[in-house]
């Protein structure tokens, strides 16, 4: 009989490796190669007999009528955007995002008031003593909220307590990384503990209805913690995002089986907690009385959301001979390198001679594709010192050959700017969509530039 081999798994991406090493090969992290217990990899694996034993499954088609799944509202109104409209009965979500940016706090939040309604909650933190999270509970004005409250780190005990009488309506593991299940060896935290605690919780979730909120810990690129795989045995995933510095957090929902995703949920963290934003636009604009060279207003879209962020931009100029620099904040840096080669090889602009910043204000991060027009227009402006008219917008997307691309939406982009004063829009020739702005349309982003320098 061949030797069972055994496999080593990183803790920091997931990926295995038949040995170990002091390095992993995928993501370059150190001494995180880990022998999982629960992997043992026979060479060859017996087959099914498929004569016995098995059982017949049930097809059916799509067009199968079923009911839409009930839904419980948090009673906060930007968490239940982000989630589709409320925790789903017998759903997994899972929430991450940096130490202190406001995970606790959030689902503490959502779990009184979810409570306060009559609802069963169950709470339980493998971080916290009880007395911490009723000490933060009683700071936020929720004391007296019916919340059964627990600190365990045991899966075991935690669903044998569970399944006593009637299960939660919901169940919140603050965090998953701290979980331990008896069933598998290994330390908390470790990629096959996190991957069992969690199967464990999800299949109570699933059998007994209850809508179960995982907290995971990130890792320094932003990623949740722990194996791939915890992703994608969830059924929605929101990030909490934001920067410490800042009063402003954005939950944005990055996978929604029940929902749209690319959704998000702005909040204003206060000495009271959390509390929501209704108009985000308005907090990441600045006071816009002086005309200032170098910034735009540009209406980025976040699901269903238009949210107006202000692109700001400075170049300055260099001794000859010195290396230029470029910093990048709230936007992609490989997308910035690529509109600055465009501006000097379509357009004659020349940013070598240059150092170029380019920041959203706000914390805020821009991923939309069509914010590409606005961070050019920014870049040319700041180049030119001439400031763009402080009434208009821009959006459009930006090909390589020069060419201006109309995007998705530009009538709600340019309703939501017009709610809030702006009265023109610089966006792509084929943009006819108005949404009660005056368009200036342009093809190329060479006419674009004549058009910014009066030419």
């Amino acid at each position: 009989m061949a030797k069972p081999k055994k496999r080593y798994v990183c803790q920091a991406c997931g990926s295995v490796s038949s040995q170990w090493a002091g390095q992993c090969a995928d993501c370059g992290d150190w001494n995180s190669l880990v022998e999982d217990a629960g992997g043992v990899v026979t060479p060859f694996q017996a087959k099914h007999n498929l004569q016995s034993g098995g059982r017949a499954i049930q097809l059916v088609g799509l067009d199968t009528d079923i009911a839409l799944p009930d839904r419980t509202g948090t009673g906060i109104a930007e968490l239940d955007r982000a989630l589709g409209g409320g925790f789903v009965e017998g759903s997994a979500t899972l929430i991450g995002g940096d130490p202190g940016i406001g995970k606790s706090t959030l689902l503490l939040q959502a779990a009184a008031l979810i409570a306060r309604r009559g609802l069963s909650v169950a709470y339980v933190s493998g971080e916290e003593a009880a007395d911490q999270v009723r000490l933060r509970a009683r700071r936020l004005g929720l004391g007296d909220a019916p919340v059964r409250l627990a600190a365990a780190t045991s899966v075991r005990d935690i669903l044998t307590t569970l399944g006593e009488g009637a299960p939660p309506a919901l169940l919140v593991i603050d965090s998953i990384q701290t979980m331990h299940s008896d069933l598998i060896e290994g330390a908390p935290g470790t990629v096959s503990q996190v991957r069992a605690s969690a199967q464990e919780l999800i299949r109570f979730a699933k059998e007994r209805g209850t809508a179960l909120v995982l907290v995971g810990h990130v890792t320094k690129d932003g990623s949740i913690a722990g194996p791939r795989v915890l992703e994608h045995m969830v059924d929605t995933v929101l990030a909490f995002e934001g920067e410490r510095s800042h009063q402003y957090r954005i939950l944005r929902a990055v996978k929604n089986r029940f929902g749209g995703t690319d959704e998000i949920g702005v909040f204003a963290m206060q000495a009271e907690g959390l509390s929501e934003v209704g108009n985000p636009s308005s907090l990441f604009l600045t006071h816009r009385d002086e005309n200032m060279s170098g910034t735009i207003v540009f209406p980025a879209l976040e699901g269903t959301r238009p949210v107006l962020v202000e692109v700001q931009a400075l170049t300055v100029r260099l001794a000859s001979g010195a290396t230029p620099r470029r910093a990048v904040v709230g936007w992609d840096s490989g997308r910035l390198a690529m509109i600055l080669a465009v501006l000097e090889a379509r357009c004659g602009l020349s940013f070598s001679a240059c150092e170029v910043y380019l920041n959203v204000s706000g914390g805020y991060r821009v991923q939309d594709p069509a914010a590409d027009l606005a961070v050019a227009a920014a870049l040319v402006s700041a180049l030119a010192e001439r400031p763009v008219p402080a009434d208009a917008i821009a959006f459009g997307e930006v090909a390589l050959s020069g060419e201006i691309r109309p995007v998705a939406h530009g009538a709600l982009r340019c309703r939501e700017a017009a709610k809030l004063g702006f009265a023109r829009a610089l966006a792509p020739a084929a943009q006819s969509e108005t949404g009660g702005l005056q368009i200036a349309g342009f093809k190329s982003l060479g006419a674009f530039v004549d058009h910014l320098l009066g030419r």
